[in-house]
């Protein structure tokens, strides 16, 4: 019985001693909380690098200068 006291005890005092490190951490660091993603934006970016890809094989596929600037065009849009 006294050996279930005495772990309890412990588990409370590093549970405590867990917290304190992290709260300690989070103030001397400076973290903060993520701000929330703009879906729109990945899922504009995702069209643009699709974009790119398509105009990359099609450049491979035939290598003439008109396809060369198609994927020039895509990538200046994409990034």
């Amino acid at each position: 019985m006294a050996n279930l006291k005495d772990s309890e005890k412990i588990n409370r005092a590093w549970e405590n001693v867990k917290e304190n490190i992290k709260t300690s951490a989070r103030e001397s660091s400076g973290m903060y909380e993520l701000k929330q993603r703009n879906r729109k934006f990945e899922e504009e970016c995702l069209v643009f690098l699709d974009h790119r890809k398509q105009a990359k094989v099609q450049r491979l596929h035939d290598p003439k200068q008109s396809n060369i600037d198609d994927l020039n065009n895509v990538r200046r849009q994409a990034s």
